[in-house]
């Protein structure tokens, strides 16, 4: 009698053994290998056999270069994202956290190809056609050619694309479907890339558009194994609390053009709509008032005005805390502020915000952030009217920033009439 192999696989992964271990050594997660059955390692079989198909070496001035066709999203923000539009034949992951829009923006999208022409099936594993008909009266999304189905089973979804010849197609949501192929938990590893690897099978074969939405977890990535992100296209995340007007879509992979560039869109009574005018949502004129400092920081290529708040207050256990800024860059500030000013920081509590949501990662706001704290901590207000930008090493010195030509440009644009820049 043959042997039966046994396979164990990380459900976080991917990642397979032939023993059960209980920390991944490929991705750290503890305890997440569970084994596979015989139909479950056939299958795996199956499709490392399809995937495998020989091919020719080519030199690569032979290699003719083919041309991609985009399709606009009728969304100023998404395609600006996207690199100028979808391309055929793409698979595109947008992930974020429940209730931050996704099917929002997603079923107004739809429509918008509907709009156009292209034929689209929005396919639901959560809402009913009824909800999403009720949604889809208030986005002003009820157009002819957007056709909606309610299925979790991938084969059923499958069958009624290649019957009805679509060319968008838009999954809400990937965690929410299985196969029969496979005969484990919907979400798991085995499910999700099965599924995954029939809808990108599905759209290079059949030249469709493929939108997918994702669940985050807290950490903040996709619900379910990382593979998902390695066999997509595109890889978009939406940034900020669900609870604001704003909201920021961010590429993080991108086959077909550049992640520098950010969308920022506005929750309306309309649904998500781009922020066409976003240059003075991150701060406020008012009164000046201790401890708050403007620079301009650029997101892709849009320079926008943020305020940076800091809170120092005396404590006798000492803690720093940043939202939107990195922790590892307020402690170096804090540290040459102490060194260089003799500023004693070490028995102050010291906090940091940046308004509106906005993640800063760049170190051109090192300047605006040790302004703000030390606005703090002598209780001095600093002028609405100036804007700070500026690098900062560990010697003290200010140094040069990129795209400062552009800022400036902006600073003038919002009426600032000082910029504290390095020399």
């Amino acid at each position: 009698m043959a042997k039966v192999k046994t396979v164990f696989e990380c459900q976080a992964c991917g990642n397979q053994q032939s023993k059960w271990v209980g920390k991944c050594p490929q991705c750290g997660a503890w305890d997440s290998f569970l084994e596979l059955n015989a139909q479950q390692i056939e299958t795996l079989k199956e499709i490392s056999k399809s995937t495998a198909k020989p091919s020719l070496a080519k030199q690569i001035s032979e290699v003719e270069i083919e041309k991609i066709t985009r399709i606009s999203t009728q969304n100023s923000e998404l395609d600006l994202v996207l690199g100028g539009g979808v391309v055929e034949g793409s698979l595109v992951l947008i992930g974020g956290s429940p209730g931050i829009g996704k099917s929002t923006l997603l079923l107004k999208i739809a429509s918008n190809f509907a709009a156009q022409g292209k034929k689209t099936l929005y396919v639901s594993g959560e809402e009913s056609a009824s909800q999403i008909k009720m949604r889809a009266q208030r986005l002003d999304a009820v157009k002819d050619g957007l056709f909606l189905l309610t299925e979790i089973l991938l084969e059923n979804i499958l069958a009624e694309v290649r019957k009805n010849e679509y060319k968008i197609l838009v999954i809400d949501s990937i965690q929410t479907l299985y196969s029969e192929k496979i005969s484990s938990a919907p979400g798991s590893v085995s499910q999700v890339r099965e599924i995954t690897f029939e809808l990108m099978r599905l759209a290079k074969n059949e030249n469709i558009c493929v939108f997918i939405i994702g669940h985050i977890t807290k950490d903040g990535s996709i619900a379910g194994p990382r593979i998902l992100e390695h066999m997509v296209d595109v890889v978009l995340y939406f940034e900020g609390d669900s609870s604001r007007e704003l909201r920021m879509l961010r590429g993080f992979k991108n086959r077909f053009g550049s992640t520098s560039e950010v969308g920022i869109f506005e929750m309306s009574e309309n649904g998500l709509i781009s922020a066409n005018d976003v240059a003075g949502k991150f701060f406020t004129r008012g009164k000046a008032t201790s401890g708050s400092a403007i620079t301009i920081t650029m997101e892709g290529s849009r320079a926008l005005s943020v305020e940076i708040q800091a809170l120092v207050c005396e404590s006798a256990y000492p803690k720093r805390s940043s939202t939107g800024y990195e922790k590892n860059r307020l402690d170096m500030l804090l540290a040459l502020l102490e060194r260089k000013l003799e500023i004693p920081l070490g028995h102050y509590d010291v906090f940091i915000n940046v308004s509106g949501g906005v993640k800063i990662g760049e170190t051109a706001a090192d300047l605006a952030v040790v302004a703000a704290i030390i606005s703090s901590f002598k209780n001095r207000p600093i002028s609405k009217e100036s804007v700070f930008m500026g690098e900062l090493s560990l010697n003290g010195e200010i140094r040069e920033i990129f795209n400062l030509d552009q800022r400036l440009k902006e600073a003038k644009t919002q009426k600032f009439k000082n910029a504290i820049v390095p020399s």
